[in-house]
């Protein structure tokens, strides 16, 4: 495997820190070198942030921003009135979105975009619109860089003090992984 790099869009407080975080104890679980960190100043809640995992088969020297992803997941699509969402999007790469429209009417349509209503699944499993944990099960189907598995048990250590959460979390997970095995 080649260094593979993902760049999380999302506002402060949906939680794309902790997707960058946990992508990144999932890959470990599947015997994967990596790395997670965000990137963000004073941002304050709502505010458009980023944070990055890296993945590869060997020790990661690299130290810097991801400025060239394989992969973006977008977990608000709303940011993608002001900001470039694929910039530096590596050739044949990757857009996930969280969004119910196509990648045409969101203006994605020359890329490799794959829509999926994470929202949607949060609010029929979790019962809230937590998109961020949810929108890894997309990422697994789609890019085959992690199992499943080795996410529920990221899932587990992440959210160990609260069983409930880390068992909805891992169910929407699923249930995204699922929907995006049916579209492949």
């Amino acid at each position: 495997m080649v260094l593979k790099e993902v760049r999380f869009h999302g506002r402060g407080g949906q939680g794309a820190v902790t997707s960058s975080q946990v992508l990144a104890v999932a890959a470990f679980h599947d015997g994967k070198f990596t790395q997670a960190f965000p990137n963000f100043g004073v941002e304050r809640t709502g505010a458009p942030i980023e944070s990055y995992t890296r993945i590869d088969d060997g020790p990661i020297d690299v130290r810097q921003h991801v400025y060239n992803p394989d992969y973006v997941i977008i977990l608000d699509p709303s940011l993608m009135a002001d900001l470039d969402m694929t910039k530096g999007l590596e050739k044949g790469g990757l857009v996930i979105v969280n969004s119910n429209k196509t990648p045409k009417e969101l203006g994605l349509g020359k890329f490799n975009t794959k829509c999926i209503d994470i929202t949607k699944v949060a609010l029929d499993v979790i019962g809230k619109p937590f998109v961020n944990i949810a929108a890894l099960g997309a990422f697994a189907s789609l890019s085959g860089e992690v199992s499943l598995k080795a996410l529920d048990k990221a899932i587990d250590e992440r959210f160990a003090a609260k069983g409930k959460i880390a068992a909805l979390n891992k169910e929407a997970c699923k249930v995204v992984f699922n929907k995006c095995e049916e579209v492949k």
